[in-house]
């Protein structure tokens, strides 16, 4: 599909880093590979359609309309974590949902946005959400790249940690039990631009806050941290 003929994809929830997109898009093969977006959502309250003949719903019904699964698999993308936040430790926002999906590469997710099935699910995306963070990241472990989805399993709770760190090694080796991720961009944001992320597997509420509150130098403005109740986990479990 030529420039001209790609889905103008319009929307509110965030600023795009287009110098970070032209990297993704322009990636050589030989250095591209699995790329994993990490999605941080809040919802309107009531979904915002510029056409008014859509039915009022919620922004988080919305968002399940938007739900691109079946383009996923067209391009052999997995949705690998989806969970409720139930707790916000730290941050200056509070979220709603967050969502993981493993590209198969990077230049993959910039086509993605081309497509003319995935434009037509997208105003349901841009409807729902009021904003969201996109970060695009590798795990320091890298057998995550051929871990399959997991299946049949009840909810399971986990802290996320987001950080902006000058050293991010140091941080991703000082929280035991973690699986920990390297920020390579932050595409959609409100401009900041995140380093890591961590994921520890909790078994109460208790147990959550005493690790967010063993954990050092978060603040903010800087860092989110929170508990998410996560009902598809392949990142922890």
């Amino acid at each position: 599909m030529s420039e001209e003929q790609a889905p103008k994809l319009k929307h509110k929830y965030g600023k795009i880093d287009f110098d970070y997109a032209a990297f993704l898009a322009t990636c050589p093969p030989e250095q591209d590979g699995p790329i994993y977006m990490v999605n941080l959502m809040k919802y309107h309250e009531v979904a915002q359609y510029e056409n008014s003949d859509q039915p009022q719903v919620s922004g988080r019904e919305a968002d399940d309309k938007y739900n691109p699964a079946s383009i996923l698999n067209k391009i052999g993308a997995d949705i690998v974590f989806v969970a409720d936040v139930v707790k916000d430790h730290i941050g200056d926002e509070d979220w709603d949902r967050i969502a993981i999906v493993r590209y198969a590469t990077r230049k993959s997710f910039i086509e993605m946005q081309q497509r003319k099935d995935f434009a037509e699910k997208h105003e349901h995306k841009a409807a729902g959400m009021m904003r969201t963070t996109l970060v695009c990241c590798r795990p320091v472990d890298e057998s995550l790249d051929s871990r399959g989805r997991p299946e049949g399993f009840g909810l399971r709770n986990v802290v996320m940690i987001v950080r902006q760190a000058s050293d991010r090694e140091k941080v991703l080796s000082s929280l035991p039990n973690s699986v920990g991720m390297r920020a390579e961009g932050t595409i959609i944001g409100d401009g900041r631009k995140f380093d890591t992320i961590q994921f520890a597997h909790v078994a109460s509420e208790a147990e959550a806050d005493a690790l967010v509150a063993s954990i050092n130098d978060l603040a903010a403005g800087e860092s989110y941290a929170m508990t998410v109740s996560a009902s598809i986990d392949g990142i922890t479990a």
